[in-house]
């Protein structure tokens, strides 16, 4: 190997980075953030990026406390980068498999594993992750066709809080308002009064039809926007409105006599189907148009600057440490062949840069279709074993993840000049405190796995995927009846025509389908929790027509305090109950 070109750096005096209390800020936020997304990941698939809410509270606690005190230093820019480090890290230990693959291994297998192993596994498969961020940080920073969007709005909001200090105090009463008054939504809920779940008539309670008063959704649906939203509306409809009523009607589900209430387990084992070969189909199609696409300044340019890798000890050592780990955690662990574990790294890597060339051309992090590649790669080389097909797909996954959340970070401190090891160390910190908090609030949670997931309450949409995809590829699709696999075939070319539709009209013609994403979660989601999120869509699109600026200041933020709310009062709920059964 040759050595890389330095990548040019601001410069910039750092002052007070790494520093005792950035690193303990950040690690509190990540205590109080890590919940919220297992919660969320377990209700609807998807997960939050807690960055911008990290600087913001990070902010807004030194700066007061700078102001009472006259003797207490500046809580600096480089601090508050490595705050949200910290935190964001945490919460995104999700990506290891806490939502995902790991449940749908215990509904597949029946083992658990015990907490410590658990913490072990999400840690590895995460660190390997970091690692690999490192060594594809020269290569992607230089690409100036990577803009890492997610990156530049960290970036974007810490510039603005340093320079508009009052506009960051507005924020932050705002995201606090909203927490409060969704986890007291959810308190009320839980503990003083259920509130009813209204539906316009039985039958369509039923089928799931039901306004569930989660101001979480509202808060997600705010995030997605207007084309996601509709599209879960529309999804929810062709699902739960058409093809439920008519898979009653023909006895392909059958029902309990005189069942009332929602028959979301009965009917989502069907509907599961359609909906996750759609999913699947769409963004592996997506992902491999991409790759052929030569965006403009990247290393397939001629033209564009061709950086190299160099091997340096210590990251060396930490790259074949985190690799040591995986192989024998899949060994003593899931009774995976040392060498087919080994199998998984190359893999693993390669994935990984392909989610972080994603990640920074788009903003979208490709995890799930990573996941899917990973099982599908593994169901050609060990057909019918559950734990290859799953675990070894985690690591690709896992690593995936927290590869793209750190690159995301490197762009930011590329923009500030700070110390890249540093944020690595505060990286590393982050993985450590997510998989302890993680692996405690889904234990918590989740209890037992086989009797609560993939229920109403539950629903797991990641969960489902992976524990169908891998059921397909261990059994084989004769295992599953002929209209089942007729409907496989119809979301597959489905999924293909509006993927590559996605990927290769130009984006003024692509930001009028459906987003492919949304359209199969809709089939595994319960039709109540379209209907939250399609609202909250709705609502803050027709807001940002009459107030765009409102919108555009306070939205983010808003959405971000109802999700913490509600998902932190929900898991001090299921550690209430836990403590009362003691």
């Amino acid at each position: 190997m040759t050595d890389a070109p330095s990548i040019p750096l601001p410069t910039v005096r750092v002052e007070r980075e790494l520093s005792l209390r950035a690193v303990l800020t950040g690690a509190g936020l990540g205590i109080l953030l890590t919940p919220s997304n297992v919660y969320a990941g377990l209700k609807i698939g998807w997960s939050f990026n807690m960055s911008i809410i990290a600087l913001l509270v990070g902010f807004a606690l030194w700066q007061g406390l700078a102001g009472r005190r006259n003797n207490q230093p500046a809580w600096t820019l480089h601090e508050s980068n490595i705050n949200q480090t910290v935190a964001s890290a945490a919460a995104s230990i999700v990506s290891g498999g806490l939502v995902a693959p790991i449940p749908a291994y215990t509904l597949l297998t029946g083992h658990q594993l015990d907490p410590l192993p658990l913490m072990a596994w999400v840690f590895s498969v995460s660190f390997l992750g970091i690692w690999i961020a490192w060594y594809l940080r020269p290569a992607l920073l230089n690409d100036h066709g990577l803009k890492f969007p997610e990156g530049m709005a960290t970036l974007e909001t810490l510039q603005q809080i340093y320079n508009h200090g009052q506009e960051a105090m507005a924020r932050i009463k705002v995201l606090c308002s909203a927490a409060l008054l969704s986890g007291l939504v959810k308190w009320l809920d839980g503990f003083v009064w259920a509130i009813p779940r209204w539906a316009p008539a039985p039958a369509l309670e039923r089928l799931t039809f039901t306004l569930d008063p989660s101001l979480m959704l509202v808060g997600f649906g705010s995030i997605i926007g207007i084309r996601v939203g509709l599209t879960l509306l529309i999804g929810a409809a062709l699902a739960w409105g058409g093809l439920a009523p008519w898979l009653i009607e023909h006895a392909l589900v059958v029902l309990a006599p005189n069942a009332s209430g929602p028959q979301f387990a009965a009917l989502v084992e069907w509907l599961l189907w359609p909906g996750v070969s759609l999913m699947v189909c769409a963004t592996l199609t997506s992902l491999l148009v991409r790759l052929f696409q030569v965006p403009r300044g990247s290393p397939a340019n001629p033209r564009a600057p061709r950086a190299r890798v160099r091997i340096t000890p210590w990251p060396a050592a930490g790259l074949l440490l985190s690799i040591a780990l995986i192989v024998t955690l899949q060994a003593l662990l899931f009774g995976i062949d040392w060498w087919m574990a080994l199998l998984s790294i190359p893999l693993a890597v390669c994935l990984a840069v392909v989610a972080a060339r994603v990640v920074g051309a788009t903003g979208i992090a490709p995890i799930g279709a990573i996941g899917k590649l990973s099982q599908l790669s593994f169901g050609l080389i060990a057909p019918g074993q559950v734990p290859i097909n799953l675990m070894s797909a985690n690591t690709a996954g896992g690593a995936a993840g927290q590869s793209t959340d750190l690159m995301n970070d490197f762009k930011v401190g590329l923009a500030i000049g700070a110390t890249a090891h540093k944020q690595l160390i505060a990286q590393c910190i982050g993985i450590f405190i997510g998989s302890v908090v993680g692996v405690l609030v889904y234990r918590v949670l989740i209890p037992d796995p086989q009797a609560l997931l993939l229920t109403e309450q539950w629903p797991a949409p990641a969960v489902a995927t992976w524990k169908a995809v891998a059921q397909t590829l261990t059994q084989g699709l004769g295992a599953l009846s002929l209209e089942l696999r007729w409907a496989i075939v119809l979301g597959s070319g489905v999924g293909v025509l509006l993927g590559a539709l996605d990927s290769l009209l130009p984006q003024r013609a692509a930001r009028w389908l459906p987003s492919t994403a949304a359209l199969g979660l809709a089939f595994i989601l319960p039709a109540s929790i379209s209907l939250m999120m399609g609202l909250g869509a709705v609502v803050t699109w027709l807001v940002s027509c009459r107030w765009p600026s409102v919108t555009e200041r306070f939205a983010i933020t808003a959405a971000a305090g109802l999700i913490a709310g509600e998902s932190i009062m929900g898991v001090a709920a299921s550690f209430w109950e836990m403590l009362r059964g003691l």
